[in-house]
């Protein structure tokens, strides 16, 4: 079974390094720049099992995304990951309010956003800690 992430921040050097980590785990995964970018993604049909968000980005930030992929019924089963600079107490209990099932604070380890995936149930068949 594939296993499909959207990885989601403005930063092109950072959405290839969580790329590459999630496609060595065995994801399928594609990209957008910003929240709204990403919307557009889901909109299509594409369907993921994870998407990694940043907080701070252009057009649509991580929060209003969260909200927006909570306000749809269809997407509900999406697991929401922030991977975000954004260090804050509140920050994290907004993001976790907002529908957010984890919050992974950069700079992060392969090791930690791994183990973050492995809390939620999300490694792919044939991956161990």
């Amino acid at each position: 079974m594939t296993v499909r992430a959207l990885v989601i921040d403005d930063s092109r050097a950072m959405r290839r390094i969580v790329t590459g980590i999630l496609g060595e785990l065995g994801y399928e995964t594609r990209q957008a720049g910003h929240g709204q970018e990403a919307l557009d993604v889901l909109h299509e049909g594409w369907a993921p099992d994870l998407c990694t968000i940043d907080w701070n980005m252009p057009v649509m930030d991580g929060l209003q995304f969260v909200h927006a992929v909570r306000a749809n019924p269809a997407w509900r089963t999406v697991s929401l990951v922030m991977v975000t600079s954004e260090s804050e107490h509140g920050q994290i209990v907004r993001a976790l309010a907002a529908g957010a099932h984890e919050y992974v604070i950069k700079p992060f380890t392969a090791d930690a956003l791994r183990d973050k995936l492995a809390l939620l149930g999300l490694l792919p068949e044939g991956v161990s800690l």
